[in-house]
């Protein structure tokens, strides 16, 4: 199976199961509400205060703005004019790539949403495998049964991450790159010396997620209790395979561009009631797509890895058997 084999594969496995881009969306819409209604208090109290409430209503007020920020704290100072349109995604991408921590409140709710994400992950990624349905009970079997392993699986993860962002970044961006210019006094070098320093620290951490990416199928495909040798053997299976893995991922990356470009040329940034209602139906129409593009990604990689490893419509994992009564047993024939 080629790579572009393998993404319509991984297509039209989500298109067979609508149910998790549904689940996926409204698990992220489920998770954040808590945090829409809290600031949504904290901004209804601050208008009724200064009287601001028209002005706003009809599109963004600079100064309201400015001053709700200057007396607003926790969940209030997240509130600023980045997070509107296509400017919250810009200023994601440039938090990563900065390696800047978010706000603590933030972190707490990214905290939940990755427990509940890992619960959810191995149903899904269980229901993808075997492309075809498998119901509540097999879908939240898979889950539990595969969720610790999952977690551990995320505590290496996360130590390869901290590795990157809390050693490797530093090293790069605040030792050598500042060694690099330390004598250029042409900014057109400058930049081309942090491009590169990007460049180097994005292949790197793509080649980390790459190798999670199918140690996490591993452990689903082949029921694998043991997260160490999953990443062993996802290492094993990039090394064969490097072409058509890494080819892949950097196509669902150009998929999940053309979504973001998508998003970029719809989102709006102002505006006050309807363009209000068109702007929060354009950024959940965003989401949908985006949660659509994770999920393919998903089972694009698996579709590979099936296909490779002659696991195709296998996993070793048995669906779950709804338990009969004693009764039941008792009249069935011999």
């Amino acid at each position: 199976m080629t790579i572009w084999q393998a993404l319509d594969d991984g297509w039209r496995r989500v298109l067979r199961a609508p149910v998790l881009i549904v689940g996926m969306w409204l698990t992220t819409l489920a998770i954040a509400l808590p945090l829409a209604l809290a600031l949504h208090d904290q901004i209804a109290g601050h208008l009724d205060a200064s009287g601001a409430g028209e002005s706003v209503a009809n599109g963004i007020n600079p100064d309201w703005w400015n001053e709700f920020l200057a007396q607003a704290s926790g969940l209030g100072q997240t509130f600023v004019p980045a997070i509107m349109g296509f400017a919250a995604v810009l200023q994601n991408l440039t938090q990563v790539a900065d390696a800047q921590a978010p706000p603590p409140i933030i972190v707490i709710v990214l905290a939940v949403h990755l427990l509940v994400s890992t619960f959810l992950l191995g149903g899904t990624l269980d229901r993808l495998a075997r492309d075809r349905t498998v119901g509540p009970a097999g879908f939240f079997s898979a889950c539990g049964g595969c969720w610790f392993r999952l977690l551990r699986l995320g505590v290496l993860a996360a130590a390869a991450y901290w590795v990157l962002f809390a050693w490797l970044h530093p090293l790069l961006f605040d030792r050598l790159y500042v060694w690099l210019t330390r004598d250029v006094t042409v900014e057109r070098t400058a930049f081309a010396y942090r491009a590169a320093l990007y460049a180097a620290f994005a292949a790197l951490l793509l080649l980390v997620n790459v190798i999670v990416d199918y140690a996490k199928i591993r452990v689903i495909v082949e029921d694998r209790l043991s997260a160490i040798g999953a990443v062993a053997a996802a290492l094993r299976f990039v090394r064969r395979h490097p072409g058509a893995a890494l080819g892949l991922y950097a196509l669902n990356t150009v998929v999940f561009l053309i979504v973001l470009g998508i998003y970029a040329l719809t989102a709006r940034s102002g505006g006050g009631g309807s363009a209000a209602v068109l702007m929060l139906a354009i950024g959940q129409f965003y989401i949908v797509l985006r949660v659509i593009a994770r999920l393919t990604f998903a089972a694009s990689q698996m579709a590979l890895f099936q296909s490779r490893l002659a696991h195709a419509g296998y996993t070793a994992r048995p669906l779950p058997v709804w338990p009969e009564s004693a009764a039941a047993e008792a009249i069935r024939p011999e």
